[in-house]
């Protein structure tokens, strides 16, 4: 899934100029022109991120930050403005995860986007619920899927006798879809299955988690074109696929 941010920017080059620079990971862009606009966005929607100017028509950026503070205190913001040092260190007392100084380079832009959204991927994960919530995955053998197999008691998967690197919670997400291949499987399933929480759906922690997996998975060398690595497909706007050449239940 796409991370979704909400621009603020009143300055129409200025704004297409970071839709420009965030096209490559995907972003959907909420492009508001004053803090006004802002306010009626935040009051139906939750964006992943605010990115906005110090300079608008009709609030100073840095009194719309105090009042994101309280109106979005869930939602990180970060600044892409021209800025004095005072003004830089009053945003980051005001909450502020980031100053980007305009003018700026795009792929700056963009790797601290990512960063952010990265950072509060990993504090949703240590603020959710614990993993004793979740159903438990069971003991012993686990699912076994082309090449890859599943240890549950060792908490071990591996492709080819190789063992994957994985941590704690891409181990449970993995499972959870190893257990049904080439079903379509939704944030929300995932969600309840290894938070036991599905207001974690909501978030963009998933899509983190399962974004690593992926790469993990795709880092096992294809053999042949019918004998390829597990995979994990993206199924826009319905979840995710875990797609093996020949599966066999466990």
């Amino acid at each position: 899934m796409a991370p979704t941010i909400l621009l603020v920017e009143d300055d129409a080059a200025d704004a297409a100029e970071v839709t420009s620079a965030l096209a490559d990971m995907g972003a959907a862009i909420w492009h508001a022109e004053t803090g006004a606009d802002a306010r009626a966005v935040l009051k139906g929607a939750r964006p992943d991120l605010i990115m906005l100017d110090l300079t608008l028509p009709d609030v100073d950026g840095l009194v719309l930050c105090a009042n994101l503070e309280n109106e979005a205190d869930d939602v990180p913001f970060m600044i892409c403005s021209v800025g004095s040092t005072a003004e830089k260190v009053l945003s980051f007392k005001l909450g502020a995860e980031d100053f980007v100084t305009k003018p700026f380079d795009g792929a700056e832009l963009q790797a601290r986007v990512e960063a952010i959204l990265m950072r509060h991927a990993r504090q949703a994960v240590t603020a959710a619920p614990a993993a004793e919530s979740a159903p438990s995955l069971g003991h012993g053998a686990g699912p076994e899927l082309g090449r890859l197999r599943v240890d549950l008691a060792r908490w071990r998967v591996t492709i080819d006798d190789k063992p994957l690197n994985l941590t704690p919670t891409e181990f449970q997400l993995l499972v959870f879809m190893a257990r049904r291949p080439g079903e379509i499987i939704s944030r929300q399933e995932l969600a309840r299955g290894v938070w036991g929480n599905e207001s974690m759906s909501r978030s963009r922690t998933i899509d983190a988690y399962v974004r690593r997996i992926a790469s993990k998975l795709s880092g096992s060398q294809k053999q042949n074109q019918d004998d390829w690595p597990p995979r994990i497909l993206n199924i826009r706007g319905m979840g995710y696929q875990l797609s093996v050449p020949h599966m066999t239940a466990a």
